[in-house]
């Protein structure tokens, strides 16, 4: 029998500059940094290939872009934009072969079947939609392409050769062509984990591979490094996380508190305590649903969908934005609801979200962990820090209240 894979995982090249010189035929060839605004204390969100020989990347200043790169090209990002093209390249893809998910804006991942899953029919299916991309969304979209024999390993080769690779890993090919990568390049191992994994002495791929099974669910602290160890040796195992595919919280406000601006304060408690499960379960949610019960039994709120997030100051964002869709009257009960999750070993990195805002709230989480509910807290919930306590579910014991 011949070499097989089991999933085929395309990853968009410099993808936000990428729609930008399609937009626009005059940047193409040119160093291009997509950016929030131009200003010199905003940070690149993405840069092309011509700027990124530069050394500019995600997160670079762009005064300090600027002085890397004389010829830069500022772009205010356009994210309209992005979604339409998005689904032009998803739609390019399913004409070749069934999308099975889609991980990110520049992310998709297709399962292979049947005869597709021999190497020869997997690459030539790789070339078709490289050319499909090319041919019907346009010819600056480049992509990188993984084929293995699970996702994790695929998404993981799609990384290792840009732009425009195609890298194939076989179970024979594991793990010494893993051994010159670093720890951070897998995707689920990131700060804090390398840390972790440091602590632990391991600093290489090829001492990470070498932990047993046991070794590596106490590094992880639970079954997530059991399924690191399967993945890492090509094992297909899918996790099926809809079983907990949402987080949410409700609370019947008493008459004191039947007022809109303590509904909001306990809407806010009831995010935050989601939040802090969120984290827990090492999930970023993709939707927040707010809404309020009035006296009259009727309803009023919203649902949205949002980047992946993880941090209560970011959640609390969009929380405003929905509470602003609550009309006024006497409401006597508020639900708060977080959804459609990624879970840390499968997420990418999110050009959007700010990594000291994570550490903070992880790191309160921490501190009333160790020193009792509440220790820390954000002022707007000091008013109903004792409201919405901890319940007993039929169907779960909750984690301790936060």
């Amino acid at each position: 029998m011949s070499s097989q894979v089991g999933w085929l995982y395309v990853d968009l090249n410099s993808y936000f500059a990428s729609v930008e010189q399609h937009l626009n035929p005059k940047l193409r060839g040119r160093p291009v940094a997509v950016v929030p605004m131009i200003a010199d204390s905003t940070c690149v969100i993405a840069a092309s290939y011509e700027a990124k020989k530069f050394g500019v990347k995600t997160g670079t200043l762009v005064g300090e872009a600027r002085r890397m790169c004389p010829g830069l090209v500022l772009v205010s990002s356009g994210h309209g934009h992005y979604v339409e093209f998005h689904k032009k390249i998803v739609e390019a893809i399913e004409s070749c072969h069934p999308v099975t998910s889609v991980a990110s804006i520049d992310e998709v991942a297709c399962a292979l079947r049947g005869r597709d899953r021999q190497v020869e029919n997997a690459t030539r299916l790789a070339k078709e939609i490289k050319t499909k991309i090319y041919s019907t969304v346009g010819e600056v979209f480049g992509c990188s392409i993984g084929l293995a024999p699970n996702r994790f390993l695929a998404k993981l080769a799609s990384d290792m050769q840009k732009p425009n690779g195609l890298v194939v890993l076989l179970r024979e090919d594991i793990p010494h062509k893993l051994y010159p990568l670093k720890l951070r390049d897998l995707v689920g191992i990131g700060e804090r984990m390398e840390a972790r994994l440091h602590d632990y002495g391991v600093r290489t791929i090829e001492k990470l591979y070498g932990l047993t099974q046991p070794e590596m669910r106490k590094v992880w602290g639970g079954i997530g490094g059991e399924r690191f160890y399967l993945w890492l040796r090509g094992v297909d195992l899918e996790v099926d996380h809809r079983s907990n595919q949402s987080i949410g919280h409700q609370h019947v406000l008493p008459p004191r508190l039947r007022t809109r601006e303590s509904a909001y304060a306990v809407g806010q408690k009831l995010l935050h305590k989601a939040a802090v499960r969120l984290r827990k379960i090492q999930a970023w949610a993709r939707s927040m649903s707010v809404f309020v019960k009035f006296l009259d039994h009727t309803h009023s709120g919203a649902e949205i969908r949002m980047s992946e997030c993880q941090d209560t100051f970011t959640l609390q964002e969009v929380f405003d934005r929905l509470w602003a869709s609550v009309r006024q009257g006497g409401p006597i009960q508020v639900s708060v609801t977080l959804g459609d999750f990624v879970f840390e070993n499968e997420r990418t990195f999110s050009f959007f979200e700010d990594p000291k805002r994570i550490q903070l709230s992880r790191l309160m989480d921490e501190i009333n962990v160790r020193h009792g509910k509440n220790t820390i807290h954000l002022g707007s919930v000091h008013e109903v820090l004792n409201e919405a306590p901890a319940r007993v579910a039929f169907t779960s014991i909750p984690e301790p209240d936060t």
